[in-house]
């Protein structure tokens, strides 16, 4: 069954429709719908994916910072209220620990860092950082460590570990950044790119070595670049897309091979986007949303975006998650002033 049959049967109503991959008798449809909205509309927030397949919100803001949380249920569509964070946050990192339970550090003029237990829905204190850091980035290492680095007027970087609940220093940055990405590498290594302080914006990009704990600058992007994203791909490469700097947004993007150490352009989005969201699919294609009422998908093979079907809400500074079935859930996020409470799922 080809992609052209599931148009005949028009099953998808309008809908992009695929040959499902792993049953080439099935089809499934991509496009948007809407589903249960948060208890509290909130941005600048985090998303974790936790092991039993729900997804946690914590914090962010909505007039003033958030210390509630609340949890998705694929199952049912809904969120649920769940225990709050000892400690507002906003602008802080999240990361999902091999034992399942969630790490969260930092955010607006803090150090200190928290863990939430799936199976009790609490959150218990833990060690806090060596520096007070927002806008910084955190990475789950093959160790099982998380590495946090910069974040704002910062090019230190530092190591948690499960074990001991304790932080340790390790190798400062070549460059002081905040509002830059960070993407996990297949031989362990971790590269950031882009970011920017009071003073100066980056193209630049480097990569620490988890065996040494030393940064090492690499190629740099064709252009400075905050509130981007970027995303691995399957081939290893990390593909990175939009994001601006103090004068425009952008449509560009570029795909970096660690292999040479260097950026080469692809083709560009349909429209420039900034604080938006880019998510990899179980295709291999990759999803991004925000600043416009539709989303769109590159794909690596062709290197061609397409626009995806279905009206979405307008949005930025929101999170998206992938869930177990491979659907994308964007939730919260911002426009126009106001924070939002609307979640919609693609897939």
């Amino acid at each position: 069954m080809s992609d052209e049959d599931c148009f005949v049967e028009g099953s998808c109503k309008g809908l992009t429709c695929k040959a499902d991959m792993l049953n080439p008798f099935e089809c499934y449809c991509l496009g948007w719908s809407t589903t249960g909205s948060l208890i509290t509309a909130r941005y600048i927030h985090t998303a974790s994916t936790l092991p039993n397949g729900k997804v946690l919100i914590a914090g962010g803001y909505n007039g003033s910072p958030l210390n509630s949380a609340e949890v998705y249920d694929p199952s049912t569509g809904l969120w649920t209220a769940t225990g709050s964070m000892n400690t507002t946050r906003q602008l802080h990192t999240a990361s999902t620990l091999v034992n399942g339970k969630v790490l969260v550090a930092g955010g607006y003029g803090l150090k200190n860092a928290e863990l939430y237990d799936p199976s009790t829905g609490r959150w218990t204190n833990t060690g806090s950082m060596n520096t007070p850091r927002y806008g910084h980035t955190s990475s789950l290492l093959a160790n099982g460590k998380v590495l946090v680095a910069g974040g704002y007027t910062s090019k230190s970087a530092e190591l948690y570990d499960p074990s001991t609940g304790l932080w340790t220093n390790t190798g400062n940055m070549n460059t002081p950044r905040y509002g830059h990405t960070a993407s996990t590498l297949a031989n362990g290594s971790v590269l950031v790119a882009g970011g920017y302080t009071d003073t100066a914006y980056f193209s630049s990009a480097e990569v620490y070595d988890p065996l040494t704990g030393i940064w090492t600058n690499t190629g740099s992007m064709d252009t400075t670049r905050y509130a981007h994203t970027t995303t691995t791909l399957s081939s290893g490469k990390v593909l990175v897309i939009g994001g601006e700097d103090k004068t425009r947004p952008f449509r560009s993007a570029q795909i970096y091979d660690s292999s040479t150490g260097l950026w080469k352009n692809t083709s560009s989005m349909s429209t420039a986007r900034s604080h938006h969201t880019a998510s990899a699919l179980i295709d291999g294609t990759v999803l991004v949303a925000g600043r416009t009422t539709y989303g769109e998908v590159y794909d690596p093979s062709t290197g061609i975006w397409k626009n995806t079907t279905g009206v979405i809400t307008l949005r930025y500074l929101h999170t998206a998650s992938t869930l177990a079935n491979g659907a994308i859930l964007v939730a919260g996020g911002n426009y126009g002033g106001y924070a939002l409470g609307s979640t919609e799922i693609y897939g």
